[in-house]
């Protein structure tokens, strides 16, 4: 649930406040005073500049698009959006909301587009050839965005109409964008002196480099590295299923052999769970979590300490403690303190947990004939707690995933957003796509008919392609101007095919992420604002979470079950018996969920709170969790050489505690329905619509969860659904939304776990 950070010229300010400050991705040198050839001029060339036509409001022509035309049109689109924003700046007319907020806001159309496909490529389709591209393009793009941020003609434009009494008299709407607009620029360095300025920039530019490498390594690492499984021997412990798609993968990569295990979650996870080769386990394990930390040309480290240097730097800079205090300042937390807080209160009885957890997987391998002195290791985990979860609740994940069919499951997220949000999706086949497993929907209004977005699906891991899931906005939704502009959204997976004919098969945890991306997805797709700055998922960070964490609740609905987990074969509904099951099984393993995943957030802020300190990431992540009491079982879920959420982009630096957050405003909220008429109540479906996922960023997320729910947030729910004890927090104290004096601003367009 990870969501992308996608370049978007036109909504800079959604874009910098994502980053906490400028994600600054510069012209080439004199780009700022050589006249800007038009886009419109070189179109015709160039398809990649030219405006979107066609059905749906228009639509990307990613069938036109070609490597060799991103660096030529980033530089004309650059040229462009330098020359609007002059003419924004150098208005001789006194600053309104409308020559210089609005007309911001409609600035940089074509820089927007051309970054959409950029991002697309930079995720989905990373070849050697684009990756040259993005090395070379990254710092650029980096400088250019510190020339906008950096414009003093504009920032005092800006500030002017921050400061007039006039803006008292604009709408609601209006007045937030001014706010938000303003803070960006301030917190992106607008108010330093030209030599800070100047510094500042620098740091960018070469964290936008390093930020490339740092993905470029971790996707080197997962493309070229893969386990061979020699023998059917090898093969041993899987499904049928899972056996098919290691075949298939072998073949793909025309490697002869019985199967082929890739260097990616979704590959790597189920073999670790159900093999029965230990030392196969072990290779896949270390495989896995040694990604960018192999030494050698991919080795991420010495890029970590660079980037953390670079971002202490750059916190000082603009008035801050450290990086974490910068990135914290306009979150629902507010203080690193806050998040620590939450983080603390949930991370002792997870460790607590996966002592029990511990204790009952060696009993049961001592009960099947392991010697006395054998010990869990990492890559043990999901292997024996599979095997209690079947022993104790009668529960087989390989049971279970035979009514779990990826277009079913795709089909029950659909009905679930008719029966909450009053959409239809219908699929639609006028419109290019960038690769053959890209299909895409038309999203309708149920009852007028009238169309509210188009919605696209990549769901299959290939080379090049980033591991995770993630939903990213190609198109804002608008409506500035009187004219309504329909959003464009995408989600994105890593499924393993199997055969041709049979149809796809996934786990529940791959179920639940698939709700959970599809929410940031239903966030976008409702949004009604009018300006593209504040729309959508262009949230808090920390809030940006919590409608996707909120939807994964749905999945377990007897409506979702009976009418979408169907037999892969029988087609028969998953029976009740089993569903049963799933629910008495729904607290197990819990330990393990909870403890690598705020393993992972706590690090993070711990690296970021460490201010201008020289990191030795491995001696530094090893040294923090031995100081946290980190079981020796298990690892943080995202290794500090791998961790592409805090060192791909500044998107979630200092941040990976949001989805912790997220996820208690999400128990709290789903509490709403249990307690009223059940999770389709029509009321509070209602209500959600209207305080949280229609109102993108244009007003104060806790007020707009207050006005929802009827009240703060309590962190009850969460410790309940976990089946915690309340160690270290009253019932019924205040969660995340209460933090006192929370300053929300905007976050990213696009999403990725």
């Amino acid at each position: 649930m990870r969501m992308s950070l996608s370049p978007s010229p036109r909504r800079l300010a959604g874009f910098l406040a994502t980053l906490g400050l400028a994600f600054t991705l510069l012209p080439t040198p004199g780009l700022a005073q050589t006249p800007a050839p038009t886009a419109s001029a070189q179109a015709a060339q160039a398809p990649i500049l030219a405006p979107w036509t066609g059905p749906h409001g228009g639509v990307p022509a990613f069938d036109k698009i070609k490597v060799a035309d991103f660096k030529p049109a980033l530089e004309v689109a650059m040229a462009e959006n330098l020359a609007e924003v002059a003419a924004i700046a150098n208005n001789p007319q006194a600053p309104t909301f409308e020559n210089t907020i609005a007309a911001l806001e409609r600035s940089g159309q074509t820089l927007t587009r051309v970054s959409t496909a950029y991002d697309i490529w930079s995720s989905t389709l990373n070849d050697a050839a684009f990756s040259a591209v993005e090395t070379e393009m990254a710092p650029k793009l980096a400088g250019f965005y510190d020339q906008i941020s950096q414009n003093t003609a504009l920032f005092k434009r800006i500030e002017a109409v921050y400061n007039a009494p006039a803006t008292k008299q604009l709408t609601p709407e209006q007045q937030r964008l001014v706010e938000v607009r303003y803070k960006e620029f301030v917190r992106s360095g607008a108010k330093l002196d030209a030599t800070a300025k100047a510094r500042l920039s620098q740091i960018n530019q070469k964290l936008a480099g390093l930020f490339t490498n740092f993905s470029q390594n971790v996707l080197a690492d997962e493309a070229d590295s893969v386990l061979v499984l020699k023998t059917d021997k090898d093969l041993g412990g899987l499904s049928a299923s899972l056996r098919d798609a290691a075949k298939a993968t072998a073949g793909t990569r025309k490697i002869a052999a019985a199967g082929v295990i890739t260097n990616t979650r979704s590959s790597i996870d189920p073999f670790l769970t159900y093999s029965d080769q230990r030392a196969l386990r072990e290779k896949a394990w270390r495989m896995f979590t040694n990604r960018g930390d192999n030494g050698g040309a991919h080795d991420n480290n010495a890029i970590i300490t660079q980037i953390l240097q670079r971002r202490a730097e750059r916190a000082k800079l603009l008035g801050y403690a450290t990086h974490a205090h910068l990135r914290l300042d306009n979150t629902m937390a507010k203080t690193p303190e806050a998040a620590m807080r939450l983080m603390e209160q949930v991370w002792k009885p997870g460790v607590a947990r996966v002592k029990e957890e511990v204790a009952d997987m060696l009993a049961l391998a001592r009960k099947e004939g392991a010697p006395a002195n054998f010990k869990i290791e990492p890559w043990d985990y999901r292997y024996y707690a599979e095997k209690v979860r079947k022993a104790r609740y009668d529960l087989d994940q390989n049971e279970v995933k035979q009514y779990l069919q990826l277009d079913k499951m795709r089909e029950g997220m659909f009905w679930v957003a008719g029966e909450l949000f009053n959409f239809a999706f219908v699929p639609v086949s006028n419109v290019p796509v960038y690769h053959p497993d890209v299909k895409a929907w038309q999203v309708n209004d149920k009852t007028t008919g009238k169309q509210i977005g188009l919605w696209y699906f990549d769901p299959y891991a290939r080379p090049g392609k980033n591991s995770g899931a993630w939903m990213n906005a190609y198109r804002n939704q608008e409506r500035m101007d009187g004219k309504a502009v329909m959003t464009i959204v995408s989600n994105n997976s890593n499924f393993v095919k199997d055969k041709e004919s049979e149809p796809v098969l996934i786990s529940w945890t791959d179920a639940t992420t698939l709700f959970h991306e599809f929410g940031h997805a239903l966030h976008g797709l409702s949004s009604n604002v009018t300006y593209p700055s504040l729309s959508g998922t262009s949230v808090v960070r920390d809030y940006v979470e919590f409608p996707s964490q909120l939807l994964e609740n749905w999945l377990a609905t007897p409506e979702v079950l009976n009418k979408f987990a169907l037999h892969y074969q029988t087609g028969k509904a998953i029976p009740q018996a089993l569903v049963d099951r799933i629910n008495k099984a729904s607290t197990f393993n819990q330990g393990f969920e909870t403890t690598e995943a705020i393993s992972s957030a706590l690090i993070d802020m711990k690296l970021h709170l460490a201010g201008t300190q020289q990191i030795d990431p491995d001696k530094f992540e090893r040294e923090a969790l031995a100081g946290l009491g980190m079981p020796h079982e298990l690892v943080m879920r995202h290794r500090t050489p791998q961790f592409s959420h805090v060192f791909s982009s500044d998107g979630y630096s200092a941040g990976y505690y949001s989805y912790l957050w997220s996820v208690v405003l999400a128990a709290d909220a789903f509490s709403a329905f249990t307690e009223a008429g059940g999770p389709y109540d029509k009321a509070v479906a209602a209500r959600l619509r209207k305080n949280v996922f229609t109102v993108g960023n244009t007003i104060d997320p806790a007020a707009g969860y207050r006005a929802f729910r009827g009240r703060d947030p309590k962190i009850d729910a969460l410790m309940k659904k976990r089946a915690f004890a309340m160690a270290g927090a009253k019932a019924g104290s205040a969660a995340p939304g209460k933090t006192p004096g929370s300053k929300p601003k905007p976050a990213a367009t696009k999403r990725k776990s």
